[in-house]
């Protein structure tokens, strides 16, 4: 018992002197500790509001300010350890051999962080964009340093490495897309009324949305039919909503104007 009570005292007496000797650097380290965090917020915020005030893209303006807030961090903890007169030598050499280790450990999910880089600084593409890489289409919610977040127009979203984006080839079209659609009329049509009945149900099934006009014309000629194509930019989200509007637009138009749509035809020889 009196071994358990010496102990006690022993243990006790040493953090009474920790705290009578180290109570005011520690104070001030927890005090300078907290000013940092608060300012490292501040400016912060201030870095990201001056990009969005001179229009700088939103994901670099918080790549921008993320990377200050960091930065005026790491210059605060170094302070408070200098303030606790804890030697920060010992910890960079143990952070170096650690991120060595961590690097060929990490090898695939650093190489997302440095394509998100890249994409962040080259603005490769923008959040609102439609971009199509990898066989994959949608439009960009979120540019991440690991990965890209893009949405389809079922709702669905899709996470795609950053690795798999940088070096490939991206199609970005902004924050459109574009339907690509066909019908085949009679040989005997009258080509120029059949075009401006396909043009004028395709601008009424849109309404009044304002996006660029559709193109119409002659696609090709085949054996039983003369191909009309059409190619309209709707809104990505919207794309199989305008598809199917327009293209049941024209199927009536063109039952409507009596503009035959011929079925396909095939001759068979009796040997």
């Amino acid at each position: 018992m009196e071994e358990n009570i010496e102990e006690f005292q022993k243990y006790y007496d040493l953090i009474a002197d920790f705290l009578v000797e180290y109570s005011f650097q520690l104070l001030g380290a927890i005090v300078v500790l907290l000013i940092g965090l608060w300012i490292a917020k501040k400016v912060g915020i201030w870095i990201y509001n001056l990009c969005v005030k001179h229009s700088v893209d939103v994901t670099l303006a918080n790549f921008l300010a993320n990377l200050v807030k960091i930065t005026i961090i790491v210059m605060v903890v170094v302070m408070t350890l200098n303030q606790l007169g804890i030697a920060i030598t010992p910890f960079v050499a143990a952070i170096g051999a650690a991120s060595l280790g961590a690097g060929l450990a990490f090898q695939g999910m650093l190489s997302n962080y440095a394509a998100g880089l890249t994409i962040i600084l080259t603005r490769l593409f923008t959040i609102g964009n439609t971009i199509r890489v990898q066989g994959v289409h949608g439009v960009v919610k979120e540019i991440n340093l690991a990965h890209t977040l893009l949405e389809n127009e079922d709702g669905e979203l899709i996470m795609i490495p950053n690795k798999h984006i940088v070096g490939e080839i991206v199609h970005n079209s902004q924050a459109d897309r574009v339907i690509e659609a066909e019908v085949g009329v009679a040989y005997d049509s009258d080509m120029d009324a059949a075009l401006a009945v396909v043009k004028q149900a395709i601008e009424s099934a849109l309404g009044d949305e304002e996006l660029p006009e559709p193109e119409v014309g002659i696609d090709r000629f085949d054996d039983s039919a003369i191909v009309i194509g059409y190619r309209v930019w709707v809104p990505s989200l919207d794309y199989f909503t305008h598809k199917y509007e327009i293209n049941k637009a024209v199927l009536d138009a063109l039952r409507v104007n009596n503009v035959q749509i011929p079925f396909p035809q095939r001759v068979v020889h009796q040997a």
